[in-house]
């Protein structure tokens, strides 16, 4: 009979036939001091010896059917055998040394999922660039804790350790880099107990790295926006609002015994209440495709609008809107043609016209959009 798996160490590689052995003797080293009973898993996308020297180490190579650092992890966990898993880069990187630090609040009972934080710990020279350091790192851990009510200091550490039963509960379908922010997610969710502890972080060696300041950067956002997008779209679109009444109210001026409008005013009010409507609505609307596709939670404002959702009802309220913009349109060319197409002097009512129209447009939009997707969905 087997003798049960302590810990599964899995790491993706592509071309890291340079520091790969290191990596595994390293790991090994931990097994044996530990006295754990661990295993090594390499999910391997190389065109270079990786796999080779992998397997002469005693590491299990598993190959995911298509490249991508998310495919990667995901075809490593399925094999992964162990009641601990630990997860980090095959480049050398992060120190498997310290997985008994990393490990440590999982054995204690003190935490299903573990972060190594490279902010709180030890960065030498040049293992990370400044813009990184300073800017991409600090910025995206801080929009992620805000965002999902959480405290990490290096939500983007790719060295973290988490329980085999804690992560059969997580439901992750990524296979790209946000596969980082979706197993985060995922754990804040479902409400894993999450911990961290500082690590050190090297300078790489070998191959060149495969990220995408940028790119990665607006990836990683763009999850976040997509399992929260109220906290993104929503509330600044209420505030562009309240902006737009605010001007209409306080600075929406007419002159004494005049209906002449001061018209710089209305333009930026107007301004803000279209831009303000659009936020709102692509906010409801991103979040009601959240809930549909499993990300976010059906409840409060966003179950009512599903619920008792009505194509009609919106339409009608868009047809008012597009009528009354119309008919203060058809007013403001009836007075300009009495005057001989002189000098136009409806602009307050032109501005409040093209107004009208093109919110009755975003709206008529926006229901027939969100009513596709739910209908196919069966929500409707």
């Amino acid at each position: 009979m087997n003798k049960e798996i302590d810990i599964s160490v899995v790491l993706p590689t592509l071309n890291e036939e340079k520091t790969i052995s290191t990596c595994i003797e390293k790991i090994k080293k931990v097994f044996k001091e530990q006295k754990l009973n661990g295993e090594i898993i390499v999910s391997d996308s190389s065109t270079d010896k990786t796999p080779i020297i992998a397997k002469q180490k005693g590491a299990k190579v598993v190959y995911p059917k298509k490249k991508g650092y998310g495919r990667a992890y995901i075809e490593g966990f399925k094999h992964a055998k162990g009641k601990i898993i630990v997860m980090g880069d095959a480049d050398n990187t992060y120190d498997f040394l310290e997985i008994p630090k990393l490990i440590k609040p999982i054995q204690e009972g003190k935490a299903d999922f573990v972060f190594g934080s490279r902010l709180r710990g030890e960065i030498k020279k040049g293992a990370m660039p400044w813009h990184h350091k300073y800017i991409g790192n600090p910025v995206l851990t801080f929009i992620f804790n805000k965002v999902f009510n959480t405290n990490i200091s290096d939500t983007h550490s790719g060295f973290r350790a988490f329980t085999k039963k804690a992560y059969n509960k997580l439901e992750l379908r990524t296979t790209g880099m946000e596969f980082a922010s979706e197993l985060f997610i995922e754990a804040v969710r479902k409400g894993l107990r999450i911990a961290e502890v500082p690590i050190t972080y090297y300078p790489r060696r070998g191959e060149p790295s495969k990220l995408s300041s940028f790119g990665d950067g607006w990836r990683h956002l763009r999850f976040m926006l997509l399992y929260r997008p109220t906290k993104f779209l929503l509330f600044p679109g209420i505030s562009s609002f309240l902006l737009a009444l605010l001007t209409y109210f306080l600075f929406y001026i007419r002159s004494t015994g005049s209906n002449n409008f001061a018209f710089h005013s209305l333009i930026f009010g107007s301004l803000f209440l279209i831009i303000g409507v659009q936020f709102m609505l692509t906010g409801v609307n991103l979040k009601i495709y959240s809930v549909i596709i499993g990300n976010s939670e059906k409840n409060g404002f966003i179950k009512k609008v599903m619920d008792y959702h009505s194509l009609e009802k919106e339409i009608l309220l868009s047809i008012l809107l597009i009528f009354a913009g119309f008919l203060l349109g058809f007013k403001v060319i009836y007075v300009w043609a009495r005057t001989g197409f002189n000098q136009l002097s409806q602009i307050g009512t032109a501005i409040l016209s093209f107004t009208f129209i093109s919110l009755g447009f975003q709206i008529l939009f926006s229901s027939i959009f969100v009513s596709l997707f739910m209908l196919k969905n069966g929500e409707n």
